[in-house]
């Protein structure tokens, strides 16, 4: 046992007040120093991917980029046309109050509905696009005051920047709503593991504070990874669950070995157990969760850099609590819990197979095979919608219809459909040649059906930079806006200004970024399985020195994440549970929930792999055969699988009654994929599987049976 885990626990076990107050002091400091130093946002260039991205670099090199425009709404109260005057006094009001705000750039004049029933006005803002939603608090209060002076007619405001910020709070409000609920379902979990309060309540605090320690971390790393905005989305969402599984998985332990040593055992001693055993698991599984997550770095994108870096740096602090703080306070309360049992005459008892456990031992023992088969055959079904998956990025129609500045906008592209989306040509060169492409272009895209007006150029001071903005009166994620952005780009363009020589030109617009986002991924997909396969291998290879269960636990990952996949087409794509879950379906998947399932399902799963097999190695070592040692390992472990993952599935599925369509979807398919993991693949696939392969499981290394791992008694001093 000299292993750094273990000198590090047997340190805190033994100096436990020291180890307590240095981890409240490496919290305090991770949030101070976080605080201190700021969050550092990603900003609009972070964010470029594809054709659009080059576009809008070339746009912001020569001052035309694309400027963030609100639009303010305004129309009569009993749907009649609207008094002319009304509505020049009332656009007027705008014009003042909205001008005076530093923030804004231009005010439009108003824009006439063709039944004359609204008046559209548009407030053009200088600053960057991703910062429009820090600012739009104060053109809403602008807005509201406007609404108040003109009483006789309806003025509302949306806008991009307006649907942003409303998200924004709206996920805030969800995050609150989901930690009250995952918190208490959480200890009442743990009580019914534990029976003791303070036991159950180590795990809840534990997680708590490695969330905190990570939040205050993260804004110190986003100066080197910018925030998107959803890094504490995943440090709450990972944090709980790794956070208390990890605790879970040392703590049964301990309270195994105290039940095993029949109080012979004093709880230094009992902490140098847990931490050669489930505190080595612990360890390994989190370094293979930060590894895997880390691949994520490889799409080569803002928002998953972010949710990399809230995974792996919550992952990595819940590992630290788990070696420092965790070994201190069982110490502390190892005496407490003896007494407590005494007294109550609750003697603590040997972990028992429960009869489901005992059950499934009893048929895969008799009909390995068969189970096996059954079990892969089910996951496959499963799986099987995968094969029908659609991804797109979700635009402005998609989220909740519940929230204000997204019924504003339903209520303005219902009468002004040309602000529903734009395709931009960025052009870089100057002279006749450019002017007259540009012209003809303009001129072939506006016989398209599908563009239409206003179409509208804008050039550079230095005129070496153009930018033809193009309407589009569909939404983005209607088919005929993704098609006439194919045509724009393979027939338009290139017969027109790929006519003329020496100019630099690309597209991008709403339509654009909505159809290259998923195309990017999809591009660097490849290289993050590939990577994330290796790293599986790898890391389960070199753990327990055996390439066959590396390429065990690659295959059922695969099969893991696959069924996880097939079951949440299954329900996001289609509508009949809509009602259930609350949604309105887009007929897609967001494009960035499969590949963040994949890569995060991959870490977690180690979990479950680590913790059961290493049950299964320990039993070997300790001289019993390969078969028996799975079924003592399923029995030992069975109900620390179970708990942990009825954690998980809890703080997972919470996230299902979010509002916003990718947080459910993501909430969703990682429940569904512990789910399946823990009840599935781990409990009737894996068994099956090392009982088939019998002592070939180990290969290339050879097991040296009757070498105990387990520590000589302690007694009690």
């Amino acid at each position: 046992m000299r292993n750094l885990s273990v000198r590090v626990a047997r340190w805190s076990a033994h100096h436990p007040w020291r180890a307590i107050g240095g981890w409240l002091v490496f919290v305090a400091v991770c949030l101070g120093v976080g605080i201190g130093v700021g969050n550092n946002a990603a900003v609009t260039a972070d964010y470029r991917v594809g054709e659009a991205g080059r576009a809008e670099a070339i746009a912001a090199e020569g001052g035309v980029q694309r400027r963030p425009v609100e639009h303010v709404l305004i129309t009569a109260r009993d749907s009649t046309e609207l008094d002319a005057s009304t509505v020049r006094a009332a656009a007027a009001d705008v014009a003042s109050r909205m001008s005076a705000l530093p923030v804004v750039g231009s005010v439009g004049e108003p824009v006439w509905a063709e039944d004359r029933r609204a008046a559209r006005v548009d407030v053009t803002l200088e600053v960057e696009e991703r910062q429009a939603s820090r600012v739009v608090d104060d053109l809403q209060a602008r807005t509201q005051a406007i609404q108040e002076a003109h009483p006789e007619v309806v003025v509302t405001q949306t806008g991009r920047a307006s649907i942003t910020r409303a998200v924004e709070k709206q996920r805030g409000e969800d995050i609150a709503n989901v930690e009250l609920i995952t918190l208490p379902i959480t200890l009442i979990t743990l009580l019914v593991v534990f029976w003791s309060l303070s036991l159950a309540l180590v795990p809840v605090l534990l997680a708590l504070s490695s969330i905190a320690a990570a939040i205050g971390l993260s804004m110190v790393v986003s100066h080197v990874f910018p925030d998107a905005g959803v890094g504490m989305n995943i440090i709450l969402l990972i944090g709980m669950a790794v956070g208390v599984d990890y605790t879970l998985f040392y703590l049964k332990r301990e309270r195994e070995e105290r039940a095993r040593s029949g109080g012979r055992l004093s709880a230094v001693a009992l902490v140098d157990l847990a931490a050669a055993t489930s505190g080595r698991a612990v360890v390994l599984s989190g370094l293979a969760v930060a590894v895997s997550t880390a691949t994520l770095y490889l799409v080569d994108d803002v928002i998953f850099s972010s949710m990399a870096t809230g995974a792996i740096l919550v992952t990595l602090v819940a590992v630290a609590s788990s070696m420092t703080i965790l070994p201190a306070t069982l110490a502390k309360l190892g005496a407490i819990a003896e007494r407590r049992a005494e007294r109550r005459h609750r003697p603590v008892r040997r972990p028992k197979a429960g009869r489901i456990t005992a059950a499934l031992t009893r048929v895969i023992d008799r009909r390995p095979g068969r189970t096996l088969l059954l079990a892969v055959l089910l996951m496959l079904a499963l799986a099987a919608p995968m094969l029908g998956m659609r991804l797109t990025d979700m635009g402005p129609e998609t989220h909740p219809r519940e929230l204000v500045a997204v019924q504003n906008y339903h209520g303005l592209t219902g009468v002004y459909s040309e602000v529903k989306a734009i395709h931009q040509v960025v052009v870089r060169g100057s002279g006749p040649a450019v002017t007259d492409a540009l012209a003809q272009l303009q001129n072939v895209a506006l016989r398209d059906p599908v563009i239409g007006e206003p179409a509208t150029v804008r050039a550079s001071a230095d005129g070496r930079t153009h930018v033809l903005n193009l309407a589009v009166p569909h939404f983005v994620s209607e088919q005929a806006a993704p098609d006439s952005l194919r045509r724009l780009r393979e027939e338009y363009v290139p017969a027109t200004l790929g006519q003329v020589a020496g100019v630099e030109y690309a597209v991008s617009g709403d339509v654009a970024r909505y159809v290259d986002y998923p195309r990017h991924q999809q591009q660097r997909l490849p290289w993050v399985l590939g990577a994330l396969l290796l790293v599986t291998l790898l890391i389960t290879a070199v753990a327990f020195r055996s390439v066959v269960l590396g390429l065990i636990g690659v295959l059922l990952n695969l099969l893991s994440a696959a069924a996880a996949i097939g079951v949440l087409v299954w329900v996001f794509q289609g509508q009949w549970a809509e009602g259930l879950l609350d949604f309105t379906s887009t007929g897609s998947i967001g494009s960035r929930v499969p590949l963040f399932l994949f890569v995060i399902l991959f870490g977690l799963s180690m979990d479950y792999q680590f913790f059961l097999i290493s049950r299964i190695r320990e039993a070997v070592l300790n001289g019993v055969p390969t078969r028996q040692a799975v079924f003592d390992g399923m029995r030992r472990s069975a109900s620390v699988i179970t708990s942990a993952a009825l954690v998980m599935v809890t703080v997972f599925a919470a996230f299902v009654g979010m509002h916003l369509i990718e947080m459910k979807q993501t909430g969703f398919s990682l429940a569904v994929a512990v789910l399946l993991d823990a009840f599935v693949v781990r409990t009737l696939i894996l068994p099956s599987l090392l009982i088939l392969l019998g002592d070939r499981v180990w290969w290339p290394a050879r097991v040296r049976r009757g070498e105990p791992i387990t520590a000589p008694l302690e007694p009690v001093r």
